[in-house]
């Protein structure tokens, strides 16, 4: 290929990033608030203690868990109800939007359950045997306070993605970052007063930190429900939404045949995110402390990856929905290629401030020490990460469910938590060699990723081959 076909493909023109940024950037503008007051939130715990630190990271890993459920339960639907939008279908994004409020709330229940009765087991499993005992009564007593506060949140957090989901994948991205801004906000403003006690406020600590992150999630699915229903005239999906929970039963179950292996994967893969920090944490809560600290600061730095999938979804599956295959292939490589080279700055950026933001927090110099090397392990492979997230999000924009699988449940619990588990199990390699050497496995990933999307796996698939038969069943109903 020569360089000018090889630039026509990687590069596009001034529409297309036009688009791009219409649709990324207020989800940038959602997640990097997010992330900042969530940095914030993190700098305030630490303030309080290395033990309080470790028991919210242990939590949050948890809660992960879920959030991950719910963004893999509702993708099955949100595949559909991107190419109805596409297609001009608002009936159908209007039974997809019902199957996500059905799925979001049946995994509230039983993930809620599961954390309110396994609380202490799930939060024991990362507390290193050689820590001191004082040490684990303590972790162990704050863990449980936050998660049993935090279950609350749980239903709301489902709620609000049913909706912000649908909105995004009908093209509507401002009420979402709206309502996210709002609520990450309130949060702000009461973990500082419940966490310290200001201002007249009893002194809570970590279950301050959770009464307010629980707060400013009711406030945002209020604001986002509300919203929706006042702008019914242009979020006509939400007409008559709740009149009945009836979706059809041919699109039931080709949701539940794209979206079970979606749910499972989002399941296995935060589920070997959990138990790679379990192997992390053997050797000790100083250690979960350093990850926290890196993961919360280089979140910050990841929202323009993790926002470019979002835009593959979006405009990659409108482009099938449409039936437009050429435009949808053309698309993944140019979006492929923005991914890469704005995270490539982004990582330098990063690296750049490693140093410095780990001493804000109230810690040991060893954990300071231990987070900034793992910043600068996650900003060297930033532009890996990239790649190989937008790749995933190619093959899942057209229905390819089993491949995404193999592509990231099978690649993380065959190759990723094994290598993790050995090494930290059956070593004595130190910890940030052991942590880099699990997260370069990503360029394995990466490979895997390029062919798959390289032979078009999931950009053959359109609303017509996908949902051809829900088409006819409605044709029959009417």
């Amino acid at each position: 290929m020569t360089i000018s076909k090889l630039k026509s493909k990687l590069i596009g023109d001034k529409a297309f990033y036009r688009r791009v940024i219409a649709i990324v950037l207020p989800m940038i503008v959602q997640n990097t608030v997010t992330n900042v007051v969530n940095l914030l939130d993190n700098i305030m715990v630490g303030r309080v203690g290395t033990l309080e630190m470790s028991a919210v990271a242990i939590v949050n890993q948890l809660i992960f868990i879920f959030n991950l459920c719910i963004f893999g339960g509702l993708a099955g639907a949100g595949i559909f109800s991107t190419q109805y939008a596409g297609a001009g279908d608002t009936e159908g994004v209007r039974h997809c939007f019902r199957a996500k409020m059905v799925i979001g709330i049946s995994m509230f229940l039983i993930c809620g359950t599961v954390f309110f009765v396994l609380a202490k087991p799930l939060i024991s499993m990362y507390l290193a045997k050689d820590t001191a005992p004082e040490d684990v009564a303590l972790t162990l007593g704050y863990a449980t306070d936050y998660l049993r506060v935090m279950i609350i949140g749980l239903l709301p957090f489902a709620v609000s993605q049913a909706y912000s989901s649908t909105l995004r994948e009908t093209g509507e991205t401002k009420l979402p970052m709206t309502a996210s801004i709002i609520t990450i906000f309130v949060n702000l403003v009461f973990n500082y007063l419940l966490i310290f006690g200001k201002f007249g406020f009893p002194k809570l600590g970590v279950v301050g930190a959770a009464i307010a992150t629980v707060l400013s999630r009711y406030i945002e699915m209020i604001f986002i429900v509300v919203l929706t229903a006042v702008r019914h005239q242009k979020f006509e999906f939400i007409k008559s939404a709740f009149r009945s929970l009836y979706v059809p039963k041919m699109l039931c179950l080709d949701i539940l045949k794209k979206g079970f292996p979606l749910l499972i994967n989002e399941f296995l893969w935060a589920l070997g995110m959990a138990v790679q920090l379990q192997c992390y944490s053997v050797r000790g809560l100083s250690v979960v402390a350093a990850i926290n600290i890196s993961n919360t600061v280089n979140n910050l730095f990841n929202v323009v990856f993790l926002t470019m999938g979002n835009a593959v979804v979006i405009i990659v599956g409108q482009h099938l929905g449409a039936n437009e295959i050429k435009k949808a292939k053309d698309s993944t490589w140019k979006l492929l290629a923005l991914a890469v080279a704005t995270c490539g700055v982004m990582g330098s950026v990063l690296a750049a401030v490693a140093p410095y933001v780990p001493h804000i927090y109230n810690t040991e110099q060893a954990v300071r020490e231990m987070a900034t090397n793992f910043l600068y392990v996650v900003a060297i492979l930033m532009p890996v990460y990239a790649f190989a997230h937008n790749c995933y999000f190619t093959i899942r924009s057209g229905g390819r469910t089993i491949i995404t699988f193999m592509f990231d449940s099978l690649f993380t619990w065959g190759i990723a938590v094994p290598v993790a588990y050995i090494l930290a199990n059956f070593t004595g390699l130190s910890i940030v060699p052991l942590y880099f050497t699990v997260q370069s496995l990503e360029f394995a990933k990466c490979v895997i990723g390029f062919i798959f999307v390289k032979r078009e796996f999931g950009l053959e698939i359109s609303l017509k081959n996908i949902d051809k038969k829900y088409i006819d069943y409605r044709k029959l109903i009417k």
